[in-house]
């Protein structure tokens, strides 16, 4: 009854930017939070950002001051805009959603590859 797609995932050069958009679907009445994680070669998934209706973010150590989450409530959809991107934030990026009624929502993913 619902679901989540993501999309703006690519290729990019080091010091570039990417945006990544997060649209959630279905029968929905509200939102409380959306969330950004990734996972890349060889590591554990970790949290990337999130954003709740109330106005809370948190960001990881490791992307503060590089990137900023931002939500479009009249849309459902969840926005990751990174910039002074390197190769190690090269993961795929998956988006979540805690949704009223429904148990947490998780979206497929999609790659993010930064190289020269």
């Amino acid at each position: 009854q619902v679901q989540l797609v993501e999309s703006g995932g690519g290729l990019v050069q080091p010091g570039g930017s990417l945006g990544l958009s997060c649209a959630a679907s279905g029968s929905i009445v509200s939102i409380s939070s959306m969330a950004w994680f990734r996972q890349a070669p060889g590591k554990q998934r970790e949290l990337v950002a999130v954003i709740s209706r109330s106005g809370y973010i948190n960001y990881a150590d490791s992307v503060k001051g590089r990137f900023t989450i931002s939500i479009d409530n009249a849309e459902n959809t969840v926005y990751l805009q990174m910039n002074s991107l390197n190769p190690e934030d090269t993961a795929v990026y998956t988006c979540n959603a805690a949704i009223r009624g429904y148990n947490l929502v998780w979206g497929q993913g999609t790659q993010v590859t930064v190289s020269s």
